[in-house]
């Protein structure tokens, strides 16, 4: 039988320490509870010692903490609730098993914290990895007493949420990869290999081809004014990521973002299945449309989008109706939100209408990605094929012009 380190405190306040054979960690856990203890910490025997000084030096244990492990934390600790545990007995077997150093350590935070008399839903506001609709929802189920089920809630939502982001990045990654490298190709042919070649035609005595002669100035042109022109395009960014930090020039941009072809049309479709999932999850879960305005709010990274959610917070709190401030808005969520909303409302049925609103734009997202792809892959294929043929064009013209007559 395993040997386990505890750490307690009898009810006369005394702290007490020791190692104890158990069949597992909860096991020991329930003996000392019996007692009347206050379990503060129970670990394998051998764990606090040289295995901690390793964890302590291993690289990936100082990893960030993913998305995807908290969602897997989540799922755990609802399973084992709903199995029966207690909510500390959860958590340590969740820290226990939880695969990155940083998410132990903020797991054994949360313990701390709750055993100090805090609320499960305050210890977790007190870590940005868990997001406000995991609070929020927490919070609710601490009321409701339907904790498993809520943290499963937040468990999907956070999944979903994941997903769609990760849609919506590899959209936009492969069209900068193949640009990025197709341009760096082109700038090593025209400022490295060209160059050398014009040396040796000039040495040869041979009349350089027009299109060789064009793209031989584009390289003149780049080595005398390159530095001025990477200066100024620097500055054009830092000014534009400075302006990007002000409040007002943040809500200027990321409102334009949303009216570009196409893409603006993916980025209103994602942050639309975003809204409507995290708005069917709390209200399932039964917080008020007014506090999951709010959390949904707090979640949102479009500055504009979310001053329309403000907005429509506002509204509600003045005795409108949600639809409504959510159509006021043209160019922010996608039209089909505000309608089905107006119906969900009218019905009663809000939750359901909204799983089916994010549903729709869920599958609707995935679509709009494969037409981006089928889009922006041939015209990348075109323009990169253009450039890149048309420097070997003008590459081996100047070889066959070296081959040829000289030009005095």
């Amino acid at each position: 039988m395993p040997s386990f380190a505890f750490t307690a405190r009898d009810p006369k306040g005394r702290t007490q320490r020791g190692i104890q054979q158990a069949g597992s960690a909860i096991d020991l856990a329930a003996q000392l509870r019996q007692r009347g203890w206050l379990v503060l910490n129970v670990q394998a025997a051998g764990d606090s010692g040289e295995s901690g000084i390793l964890e302590l030096i291993d690289p990936r244990n100082w990893l960030p903490i993913r998305s995807i492990d908290v969602e897997m934390t989540l799922t755990q600790i609802a399973v084992m609730l709903r199995s029966g545990l207690t909510l500390l007995a959860a958590l340590n077997t969740a820290g226990e098993h939880a695969d990155r150093y940083r998410l132990r350590k903020v797991l054994r935070n949360v313990m701390e914290r709750i055993q100090e008399g805090s609320s499960f839903s305050d210890a977790l506001a007190q870590h940005r990895c868990f997001n406000q609709l995991t609070v929020q929802l927490v919070k609710v189920g601490e009321q409701t007493g339907n904790l498993d089920v809520v943290i499963e809630r937040a468990s999907e939502g956070m999944e979903r949420s994941r997903l769609l982001k990760s849609q919506v990045i590899t959209a936009l990654t492969y069209p900068v990869i193949v640009l990025v490298a197709a341009l760096g190709v082109t700038g090593f042919m025209i400022v490295g290999v060209i160059p050398k070649l014009q040396v040796f035609l000039k040495v040869m005595g041979h009349k350089l081809p027009p299109s060789t002669q064009l793209l031989l100035d584009i390289s003149a042109w780049t080595q005398v004014n390159g530095l001025t022109t990477v200066t100024v395009t620097a500055a054009i960014i830092g000014g534009l990521m400075a302006s990007y930090s002000l409040p007002q020039g943040r809500l200027i941009m990321d409102r334009a973002m949303l009216r570009i072809p196409l893409l603006g049309r993916i980025f209103r479709v994602a942050a639309t299945a975003l809204f409507a999932r995290g708005m069917c999850i709390m209200v399932q879960s039964g917080v008020t449309v007014l506090e999951a305005l709010r959390t949904l709010a707090r979640l949102g990274r479009n500055r504009y989008l979310t001053t329309v959610v403000d907005n429509a917070r506002t509204r509600v709190f003045a005795g409108g109706g949600l639809s409504e401030s959510l159509t006021e808005t043209k160019d922010a969520f996608m039209p089909m939100l505000g309608r089905m909303t107006a119906v969900g409302e009218a019905a009663g049925t809000l939750d359901i209408v909204l799983d089916e609103v994010a549903t729709f734009h869920e599958t609707l997202l995935g679509t709009l990605i494969r037409q981006l792809s089928s889009l922006v892959e041939p015209a990348i294929i075109v323009f990169v094929g253009g450039i890149v043929g048309y420097v070997y064009i003008t590459f081996f013209l100047a070889l066959y012009a070296a081959a040829g007559p000289t030009g005095k």
